[in-house]
């Protein structure tokens, strides 16, 4: 007889002699047991029978040393991919390719990899885009900025010209023989002065010629610095290591900063005037002309710019009535100390 069932059929004797002294606990005093050890055998007896009273195999151990090395590797990418999911979503998205692996044991590959708290994911994910220069999805830039006490709601006013422009570029139609055309804006936070260049594309050698070829001479004419440009986080301006626009504005000193994933009220100033444009300009002149070339298309973006900038009453607090160019020329010759203290 092997041991197993010598013992089951010892447990089952306790039970035996139970019924027939009409008491469990004057039959677990006789074998030395307790009463929850007994009930346990009575329940296990009464399911599988005399099987169920045989010692159960030991339980092996679900935790990430049974998780195949694959798996792991599969769940420490997912946490990685989606950085603000908690265990029991990653769990319902490893579900969906195939294997399960409860919420508890993710936590714990996480904790090994670590990976155990959003802090920590947060920190993996930005040493990772520096190392290896990775194409970070907007879920992951949310993520980042969400995280990093860096990345706080930015103020979009300055206290003089030149100390923030505000970058965009935005479609502004197709022309025959030509294609897309895209505006690259930049526009002053002191005073709304705007600039504005046509291109066919969206590549950072154009973002970066409005500010070499309009912007840079323009404020060098008037002996002041640009500080800082704020841009969205659109390819043309970020990306890669050596991304052409970045490296641009180092060389020239200008602080590049960038607005929060899918909040472009962060760069309200840009937008509006966009707005103004298309509204202005390029809806009136598509119906008034045809145009056949981008050059001809500046020509006329660059008179109505002139008349924006120079002519046009701006009835916000900050021009009051004025033309960007009367603001800036107030500030030049010290008769105007802070736009917003006058509102």
């Amino acid at each position: 007889m092997d041991v197993a069932l010598k013992i089951a059929k010892q447990r089952l004797s306790v039970l035996e002699l139970a019924e027939q002294l009409g008491s469990v606990s004057e039959a677990c005093r006789r074998r030395g047991m307790d009463r929850t050890s007994f009930y346990e055998w009575k329940r296990r007896f009464q399911t599988h029978g005399l099987e169920g009273l045989k010692d159960l195999p030991p339980i092996h151990k679900s935790h990430p040393q049974t998780v195949k090395p694959e798996v792991q590797a599969r769940i420490v990418e997912l946490a990685l991919a989606h950085p603000s999911y908690g265990c029991n979503k990653i769990e319902k998205l490893l579900s969906f390719e195939g294997p399960y692996v409860s919420n508890v044991t993710i936590q714990k590959i996480l904790i090994e990899h670590g990976l155990g708290s959003r802090y920590d994911r947060w920190l993996a994910l930005e040493k990772k885009a520096a190392e290896q220069s990775i194409e970070l999805s907007s879920d992951q830039i949310a993520f980042i900025e969400k995280q990093n006490p860096s990345f706080k709601e930015r103020h979009v006013e300055s206290a003089g010209p030149g100390q923030l422009l505000c970058q965009d570029t935005f479609f502004v139609g197709t022309l025959k023989g030509v294609g897309r055309v895209h505006l690259h804006t930049v526009i002053d936070t002191f005073g709304s002065y705007a600039f504005g260049f046509l291109h066919t594309t969206k590549q950072p050698e154009a973002a970066v010629a409005v500010v070499h070829n309009d912007v840079l001479p323009f404020y060098k004419g008037l002996g002041i610095p640009v500080n800082a440009i704020l841009t969205d986080n659109g390819r043309e301006y970020c990306g890669t290591d050596a991304h052409p626009y970045e490296l641009y504005l180092a060389l020239n000193d200008i602080e590049h900063r960038r607005t929060q994933v899918r909040r472009p009220q962060t760069n309200g100033f840009v937008e509006r005037f966009n707005r103004t444009v298309l509204d202005e300009f390029f809806r009136v002149a598509f119906r008034q002309k045809l145009y056949e070339s981008v050059e001809s298309l500046q020509i006329d973006l660059d008179r109505w710019l002139q008349e924006y900038n120079y002519e046009r009453p701006h009835l916000g607090y900050r021009n009051q009535g004025r033309c960007p160019w009367e603001t800036i020329e107030m500030f030049l010759k010290g008769t105007l100390k802070n736009v917003s203290n006058e509102a």
